[in-house]
């Protein structure tokens, strides 16, 4: 699901704190491009901002925000000011893909960053394709989004040419996460749950592919409702079975709970993905002492790159924490910025016509140093960075564990 030019990221951020000024209405923008011959670009964003999946939304609009800010402020793309428009989809497919409809009809949205959630991007993505509207997801790790139903079978087929990605996908992140827990943890027997959404099957999926093909045992499988948060049932299912762990593919607001019922029954860890990464995991179960999670990226307080970041983020005083997804939302954000930047510089200093699909032809061009590593992306839109990093609940902590470039 998960985590920011920095054309080069320490010479714009270290050009001063940033400074705080609230978007305007729509209307309010016009008047302004219209003054000086500033032209304004919007950049939307779809991610949840409100219900059990805030926390991380909310650290997105906030990251695409400072990238906004930060660009704007080193006149990154001279002529161009950059406003962002925030949409909730409350992690509902529906609501995602009228944000979409939203985004389209604003003439002045020239790029879209986001989802969280890969079920809503799939809502999302025809649409967007349909106007040319470039996308990009900070946390988005559905394989099918970028290689098509059939990758499995090595098929693989690109099915919107204007969707990329920050993070990696779950082909990567659940082979990842088993190899860790088998040769790491030293875990051979695991009970397997999946919440039955895209991101969560196909997490548990590709987990269960590499964890046989290493050698362990698939204990029992069993399938759980996102919303529920009784989860008795299952936790007899898993006592019984004698797994030496649970791996969860799903989100945290199902996961904690879950996690903290088999902890009261059997003292087992219970494994998840990016879903899982967040603080408000471990607010949640008071047992969460050695669950473990994996993300995409390595953590961005171990990362030289992020260091402005983090101190500009701290500085434009954002209430809430960028979470898991802050570093890839910017590098998200600012890829977009930098293909307006390369639009604008072949139309001799100004927006083109057809912006839209000129910003899109500009992405294959996109290539920079990020806040989460080197940013650039396949023939598939998928991210070249396939650094991982597994972590592990200690003292009310995330603790990273392993980072490395994985190939499956």
């Amino acid at each position: 699901m998960r985590h920011r030019s920095l054309l080069i990221l320490t010479t714009v951020l270290t050009t001063g704190a940033l400074t705080l000024t609230a978007c305007g209405s729509r209307d309010d923008d016009k008047k302004s491009s219209d003054s000086g011959g500033t032209q304004t670009v919007v950049i939307g964003v779809d991610a949840p901002i409100t219900g059990d999946l805030s926390a991380l939304g909310l650290g997105i609009k906030n990251s695409a925000d400072l990238a906004a800010k930060t660009a704007n402020k080193a006149k990154t793309v001279p002529g161009i000011n950059f406003v962002v428009k925030a949409l909730d989809d409350q992690a509902q497919p529906s609501v995602g893909q009228q944000n979409a409809q939203k985004f389209i009809d604003d003439d002045t949205v020239l790029g879209v960053v986001g989802p969280l959630n890969s079920g809503v991007s799939q809502s999302m993505q025809k649409p967007l394709n349909d106007a040319s509207l470039t996308q990009i997801s900070p946390a988005n790790t559905g394989t099918e989004l970028t290689q098509g139903e059939n990758w499995k079978s090595g098929d693989k087929k690109r099915p919107f040419k204007t969707f990329f990605r920050t993070a990696t996908t779950d082909q990567i992140q659940g082979a990842f996460a088993a190899k860790y827990l088998y040769n790491n943890a030293k875990i051979k027997q695991v009970y397997l749950i999946d919440d039955q959404k895209p991101y969560g099957a196909g997490l548990a999926a590709s987990f269960k592919a590499t964890f046989t093909k290493l050698g362990g045992k698939i204990a029992g499988a069993d399938h759980v409702n996102p919303d529920d948060r009784d989860f008795n049932a299952v936790v007899t299912k898993v006592k019984k079975s004698g797994a030496k762990a649970v791996y969860y593919g799903g989100e945290y607001p199902a996961g904690a709970p879950l996690s903290q019922q088999l902890k009261d029954s059997v003292k087992i860890p219970l494994m998840g993905g990016d879903g899982m990464y967040s603080a408000d995991f471990i607010k949640l179960n008071k047992k969460a002492q050695g669950d473990i999670a994996t993300s995409v990226g390595k953590p961005v307080e171990e990362l030289g790159s992020a260091k402005d970041f983090i101190a500009n983020y701290k500085t434009a005083g954002y209430k809430d924490a960028y979470e898991a997804y802050g570093g890839s939302t910017y590098d998200a954000t600012w890829s977009i910025i930098e293909a307006v930047k390369i639009a604008v510089a072949d139309n001799d200093g100004k927006l083109p016509d057809g912006a839209r699909e000129k910003v899109l032809a500009a992405m294959d061009k996109v290539k920079f140093d990020g806040v989460t590593g080197p940013v650039s992306f396949d023939q598939y839109g998928d991210t070249t960075n396939t650094m991982m990093t597994a972590y592990q609940v200690d003292g009310g902590k995330w603790a990273s564990k392993l980072s490395e470039v994985y190939k499956p």
